[in-house]
């Protein structure tokens, strides 16, 4: 099998975490799936596909089936971002 995007041949399946949003969580997925090691572009075969589908809606239903929380995720917010981004800059 040849890579669509890079045109390379080395693909290899890979042990990847996907990422569902559910409002404002994260989930990580485990799932083995090819993955060009050339440029990282991923290949979903229509079972897994099925299976990442059926998932989020289920999670979307069910928050804590079979979850763990492994951390937090933070939002930064400031009233003018460009000025804060300014003084970062000022200082490097």
């Amino acid at each position: 099998m040849k890579c669509i995007i890079c045109h390379g041949d080395n693909i290899q399946m890979t042990m990847i975490q996907e990422t569902l949003k559910i409002e404002n969580d994260l989930v990580y997925v485990p799932i083995s799936i090819p993955v060009c090691r050339n440029c990282g572009e991923r290949y979903y075969d229509r079972k897994t596909m099925r299976f990442l589908e059926q998932l989020y809606q289920t999670l979307r239903k069910e928050k804590q089936m079979n979850l763990q929380e492994i951390g937090k995720i933070l939002l930064y917010s400031c009233d003018n971002v460009q000025s804060e981004l300014n003084q970062i800059r000022s200082h490097l």
